[in-house]
């Protein structure tokens, strides 16, 4: 037993003064290596190429490991775009935001493109959203191109819009209302000229809700689009016609006169 054990030592030394040198000074850095390996050494050298790559990358993990991350700022900055892909990415953004058809022309002077390579980016974003299977198709109708619900998802849609009828709705949704029943028919840009607001995101509600629809166009410039309200908002209100609605005039705040209205563009 006392053979064995000075017996390590010996053959450790013998090969000590030749090479032990050499294989000493490998243990040293040796034991670093591997821990470097798991992530000692290793990730501190690595950190700058890791951040890089590891920005986009993180941002998407942490999205999916926590579903109320957002990607900051930069992710949206970093991402390089060639001249098709800014002009395809601003069609999404105006179409995403508009309420009715957008003419082709219209939406080439917006984007600064020739309205041949805009057309066939909107005939290429149908068919992508077509095959993808998106929630959301693109559809060129009345003279220009909207986003519309996927007709698949109907049932989701009705669900929604149904249990969002239960909700009361807002002041905003309210005075939007009052002034389109007392002013009808009427465009939204007129009763924005009245409100001193976007209205837009209101208008979708009612329109949802079936208290407000389409009456016509205005003969005006743009010809925009009418509203008025409809006959669920009489049944709502308990009457037969507008001319039943209690007159508007002594609630109004000092100096709002809705015939103004008229003389709006």
């Amino acid at each position: 037993m006392t053979d064995p054990t000075p017996t390590p030592p010996a053959s450790s030394h013998a090969p000590g003064p030749p090479s032990p040198p050499a294989p000493e000074q490998p243990p040293a850095p040796g034991p670093s290596v591997p821990s470097p390996g798991p992530g000692a050494a290793g990730p501190e050298e690595r950190p700058a190429p890791a951040p890089s790559a590891a920005s986009p990358g993180s941002g998407a993990a942490g999205i999916e490991g926590d579903p109320t991350a957002w990607p900051p700022d930069e992710a949206f900055d970093a991402v390089e775009l060639d001249d098709r892909g800014w002009t395809r990415r601003d069609l999404e953004a105006i179409l995403l935001v508009a309420d009715e058809p957008v003419p082709a022309p219209v939406l080439a002077e917006i984007v600064g493109s020739r309205l041949s390579e805009v057309e066939e980016l909107l005939v290429d974003l149908a068919g992508e959203y077509a095959r993808d299977g998106r929630g959301f198709v693109l559809r060129a109708i009345a003279g220009g191109w909207r986003l519309y619900t996927h007709p698949g998802a109907q049932t989701a849609v009705e669900a929604y819009l149904r249990a969002g009828q239960q909700s009361r709705l807002t002041r905003a949704a309210l005075e939007t209302l009052a002034v389109i029943a007392y002013r009808q028919p009427v465009t939204r840009f007129q009763v924005a000229a009245v409100r001193g607001v976007n209205v837009d995101g209101v208008f979708r509600t009612l329109a949802s809700r079936g208290l407000i629809h389409e009456v016509g166009t205005d003969p005006g410039p743009g010809q925009a689009i009418l509203y008025g309200t409809t006959q669920a908002f009489l049944e709502q209100l308990g009457l037969n016609d507008l001319d039943q609605l209690p007159p508007i005039k002594d609630y109004l705040p000092e100096g709002v006169d809705l015939l103004d209205l008229q003389e709006q563009p």
